[in-house]
Parts: C-alpha cells; structure tokens; sequence
C-alpha cells in the first residue's frame, strides 16, 4: 500500500520519503502571519510579495505573463504547494519585480 510521501523508484520498490507539510499546515494562517521557522518564513515572504505583485490583476494574467501553470499559482498562493525554484524565477522575470528575499537568517560570517 502506498502512502503519502512513497516514492515508486523505476525500477521497482519503493523509497520513503520525509514528509513535507503544505504551508496551510504549517500555519492556518498562511502567508498573513509570520512563522518561526526560517525556511518556512521565507517562503512566507516570497508569497506575500507575489500577491503584491499580481496585485489587482488575475492569476491566469499573471499565468500568462510568467508561463507559469495558472494551477502552479493558486496552489502557490493558496498555500497547498511550495514554490520551487523554477516559479521563482519565473514570476520574478514575468512580474519585473525582486519577489525572492533570501533567507530570513543566516549565521554570522
């Protein structure tokens, strides 16, 4: 029986995987508060700046504009997935805008 978070390998068996939370279930108040974790509030930030971005227009404008999947986006938006790199820097190049803050700590050079 497969679960979530089991990988199908191709060759047969499967490998477990670290289950990752969505960002709803990090917070239920995603992205309108901050969290502690710093990973997690960095991507926090980053939606928060896309929303800021797109502004009154659509998600299927901004779909467009970033050749972005409209599905990718809501989901992004809504908190059900995580932004990979790939939707980073898409939206960034299709918005004209820096949306990727970096992270929010990093240990003393």
């Amino acid at each position: 029986m497969l679960t979530r978070g089991t990988v199908i390998r191709r060759y047969g068996g499967t490998v477990g995987r670290r289950e990752r939370l969505r960002p709803v279930e990090v917070s239920a108040a995603w992205p309108r508060e901050t969290v502690p974790d710093p990973v997690h509030e960095s991507v926090r930030r980053y939606v928060l700046n896309l929303t800021v971005a797109i502004g009154d227009g659509s998600i299927r404008s901004a779909a467009k504009l970033t050749q972005v999947n409209y599905s990718t986006l809501h989901a992004v938006l809504r908190g059900e997935a995580w932004p990979d790199a790939i939707t980073v820097a898409r939206t960034e190049q299709g918005l004209g805008a820096r949306l990727w803050e970096g992270p929010v700590a990093l240990p003393e050079d």
